[in-house]
């Protein structure tokens, strides 16, 4: 509160609850409600007291009630938006806002509460223009510049966003929460200054959930294996019930060779066998880790205790479909996809098992549901052009030209090497350092072998952005050759500038493959040869051989369509809707390898 009250019991509440002394204060407001039960302000700052007291129902009620007596106070509107805001009642803390502003116009509390609840809702564009807004009346306010900071980083304008974090900064140097959100932008980023920003916000104080898990993150980009697994354990420490760590510190320990590496998240699942999210996570790690028997019966079990429940079935579904009983799938599929619900995912696992039972007539009407929603969504185009083929259709030459749309550039050396064997020869000794797990990561399509956890393209090695820069040479020649009607998918990359989205290094040990797998991050995608081993030489068998047209389950009728030979210093370019995937390698010696994805941006 900033007003002063002439009752003196009312200034000394007021004067207990700034000096941090909520209880005292309390007790002195319910003390005058007992003789004036109308008393607006007593109410007021009791509810402010008891928000402070960490009584936060109690809290609203009172303030509430407050606003009820004098619904003409701005202010009293704004403290109930602050406190529906830390319930996470987001909906009604921008009601509050916005009935403080047409009480209060451009009241500075009220303006930036909202600002900050459109951030917790998703809208940072919106968030944006009420932030500016505060800045041009006071340019060094630290929450301000803050709030922009996220809203920003919503938008994905990235470079404004670290700008606004370290402007907070520089206002406010003890400003741990600033500190964190910047870690945090630096570690998507994957920039090594990360862990700096992260220790510092500790270091303040900061030692909570988000900081132990963004901590863990930024040591696997490091490459620092045992630290991220400390720090990912921490956050499960601090955050049993968080799914998300939990999935961080089970895939980590995957990746190092753990085999007992869902025991955390084993332990939460069985001391709360309702909790859905996490009963469904431990299944779906199951799953990807080939461990079909145990994943299925805990999602029968899961089904047989809480009743139905879309993820649940779509999740059965897809691990049914894996052990080849199909029947089962479907039956679980279609309950899935039959519940409400504004997942696309169900759709996603329902179609695939449709295609799976040759049934392409059956899933056309949920792909061009979803294709309407998103027209570029790589998913959804590969499943388009998996049941025109089915069905024998011309969409599937258009999006599947396979001798148009999938190219192979045999590289030149980049400047500064004398040939192509000699640079991938370099190439070679650094990725090598990147690949330090001993096992693939469980949510890739990758099998036997390793990638590496961070990405190519934030790495400063000079050999790593060499191969980069011939990279994007060649992406150039590619759509330079682009011939597409303007309503194809690939027309994007001629009209627009190109971006990575992502690169990475793959390295299949023996018996190595990648599974049939389209690539959601991207238009066009790459896969590039650094080392093969002899067996992929071999025209016949044509182990290793990137192939082309089969889906990740097998489909009636739908095998491989097209093949494309590696060779060392050999990229091929093709549409990232395309169904593509290997069949393993069988020597000892490695085959490495660096795929991307790109983007056209408008």
């Amino acid at each position: 509160m900033t007003e002063t009250f002439d009752v003196p019991t009312l200034e000394g509440a007021t004067k207990l609850l700034q000096s941090g002394q909520p209880l005292a204060s309390a007790a002195i407001c319910g003390a005058i409600l007992a003789r004036e039960p109308r008393n607006a302000i007593a109410a007021h700052l009791l509810g402010l007291a008891l928000k402070d007291t960490g009584d936060w129902e109690q809290g609203e009620h009172w303030l509430r009630f407050s606003v009820t007596l004098e619904p003409q106070r701005g202010e009293f509107h704004a403290n109930l938006g602050n406190l529906l805001r830390k319930r996470r009642k987001l909906v009604d803390a921008e009601a509050a806002y916005q009935e403080a502003l047409r009480r209060l116009p451009g009241f500075p509390p009220a303006l930036l509460g909202l600002a900050q609840t459109w951030v917790d809702l998703g809208r940072g564009t919106q968030a944006e223009a009420p932030c500016r807004a505060l800045l041009g009346r006071d340019a060094n306010d630290a929450e301000t510049w803050e709030t922009l900071a996220l809203a920003l980083t919503q938008q994905r304008r990235t470079a404004e966003a670290e700008h606004a974090h370290r402007r907070a900064i520089e206002l406010d140097p003890e400003y741990a929460v600033a500190h964190h959100n910047l870690g945090e932008l630096l570690v998507t980023l994957e920039r090594p200054e990360a862990t700096d920003a992260l220790e510092r916000a500790r270091r303040l104080g900061g030692n909570g959930y988000e900081v132990a898990y963004n901590l863990g993150r930024a040591a696997v980009n490091a490459g620092e294996l045992e630290r991220a697994e400390s720090e990912f354990a921490r956050a499960v420490e601090l955050q049993p019930l968080n799914p998300e760590g939990q999935r961080a510190l089970a895939s980590l320990r995957f990746m190092r060779g753990d085999p007992a590496f869902v025991r955390s998240l084993s332990t939460v699942v069985r001391a709360h066998r309702d909790h859905l999210p996490l009963q469904t996570l431990l299944a779906e790690l199951l799953w990807h880790s080939g461990e079909l028997s145990g994943a299925q019966t805990l999602l029968r079990d899961v089904l047989t205790r809480n009743g139905s429940d879309a993820t649940v079935r779509s999740t059965l579904a897809m691990v049914l479909l894996e052990q080849g009983r199909l029947e089962e799938a479907e039956a679980e599929a279609l309950e899935a996809a039959s519940t409400p619900s504004d997942r696309s995912s169900a759709a996603l696992n329902l179609v695939t098992v449709l295609l799976a039972r040759g049934r392409p007539e059956e899933a056309r009407p949920f792909i061009a549901a979803q294709r309407q929603q998103d027209p570029l969504a790589s998913a959804w185009l590969a499943f388009e052009a998996t049941a025109a083929r089915m069905l024998g259709e011309d969409r599937y030459r258009e999006l599947c030209d396979y001798e148009r749309f999938v190219r192979a550039f045999d590289l030149p050396p980049p400047p500064g090497f004398g040939t192509i064997s000699e640079f991938n020869a370099a190439l070679s000794a650094v990725l090598a350092d990147r690949h330090r797990f001993k096992r693939q990561p469980l949510d890739r399509t990758l099998r036997n072998g390793t990638q590496t956890s961070r990405s190519l393209l934030s790495d400063p090695d000079p050999v790593i952005q060499a191969a980069l820069a011939s990279f994007h040479t060649a992406v150039l020649e590619y759509r330079a050759g682009l011939e597409v009607l303007p309503d194809h998918p690939l027309a994007r990359l001629r009209n627009g500038a190109v971006q990575f989205t992502g690169a990475w290094s793959v390295r299949l040990l023996r018996g190595g493959f990648q599974v049939n797998h389209y690539h959601p991050g991207g238009l066009v995608s790459a896969a590039y040869d650094v080392t093969i081993p002899e067996d992929v030489r071999d025209p016949v068998l044509k182990l290793g051989w990137l192939k082309f047209g089969e889906p990740r389950y097998p489909a009636p009728g739908v095998g491989p369509a097209h093949f494309v030979e590696p060779r060392p210093g050999r990229l091929v370019l093709f549409p990232s809707y395309l169904w593509h995937g290997t069949h393993p390698i069988h020597t000892q010696s490695p085959r490495l390898s660096i795929g991307f994805d790109v983007w056209a941006g408008t």
